[in-house]
């Protein structure tokens, strides 16, 4: 189910928040998602809008496409499509627990790690990197360079 920015109050204080742009979608991040499910909360998926995406590169699929597909993984209970930081969502929603890669624990924002003590949200970093979205797409884009037209359009 797709939640709205105003519904999150809703959810407080229940769930396991994941986040990320994912885009492109890859295995790792379902293993994310099962990681986060294990913890026992109904796990819901921040998606980066559009708007953030943008700034690593031309999304493939646009922010309500990522939602839908990421809405019908087994492990995902709740999606919410992010159109402002990642610090506001965690202040809003609360979540019982802030889930996060390993690649993460030493790099988390402070103000992140802040809201999270402040309220009571457990971080819980899992192992579950096995990919990497701008990895993929630097890859492919270098082995496929002389058989793609990129148009911003």
């Amino acid at each position: 189910m797709i939640v709205a920015t105003e519904d999150l109050g809703e959810l407080a204080g229940r769930v396991a928040m994941v986040d990320g742009g994912f885009d492109p979608l890859h295995a790792g991040h379902v293993a994310y998602f099962a990681a986060a499910a294990e913890l026992g909360a109904p796990v819901l998926c921040n998606v980066s809008g559009d708007h953030y995406v943008s700034r690593k590169h031309v999304p493939l699929l646009d922010e309500q496409e990522r939602a839908e597909v990421i809405a019908a993984i087994r492990y995902v209970d709740h999606v919410h499509i992010s159109r402002t930081s990642t610090e506001e969502i965690l202040r809003r929603l609360r979540p019982r627990y802030y889930v996060k890669g390993f690649d993460w624990r030493d790099r988390l924002p402070e103000e992140q790690i802040a809201i999270c003590a402040a309220q009571g949200t457990e971080v819980v970093y899992v192992d579950t990197v096995r990919n990497s979205s701008s990895r993929l797409l630097r890859e492919y884009v270098a082995a496929n360079a002389s058989d793609i037209e990129v148009s911003r359009e």
